[in-house]
């Protein structure tokens, strides 16, 4: 089943569903959660100091709005559109992420998260 959360930065605020996921669930029992936003290409990651190891379904190529636990970083990832790694169109994680949930409010101002701006997720 689903848990809804809150993603907010500055004025902005995202709606998403965390999967039920081992992954999704050690991050929801870890809420609420601040950082400081990185950007690679369009998609915003931030550390969050949980360690979870690389789940048997991961992968490293996305969906616009897909979320995703990269174990390297120990971060957090909200991915949009292409990135470094990408070819054509396609949404790609610099490698394989867990995916834990999605985004389910529109997408189109995640581009105005910058980098180094601070960002909480919260249960909703």
């Amino acid at each position: 089943m689903p848990h809804e959360i809150l993603i907010r930065s500055g004025d902005l605020e995202f709606h998403a569903q965390l999967d039920d996921t081992p992954t999704a669930a050690a991050i929801l029992d870890a809420l609420p959660i601040e950082a400081r936003v990185q950007r690679w290409g369009e998609e915003i990651y931030f550390s969050i100091g949980l360690t979870c190891e690389l789940e048997p379904d991961s992968r490293d190529t996305l969906q616009a709005g897909e979320l995703g636990y990269w174990p390297p970083l120990t971060a957090f990832c909200i991915f949009w559109g292409p990135t470094p790694a990408s070819q054509g169109d396609e949404i790609r994680a610099a490698s394989a992420v867990n995916v834990i949930g999605r985004v389910t409010s529109d997408l189109s101002s995640l581009a105005d998260v910058q980098d180094g701006q601070q960002i909480r997720i919260e249960k909703a």
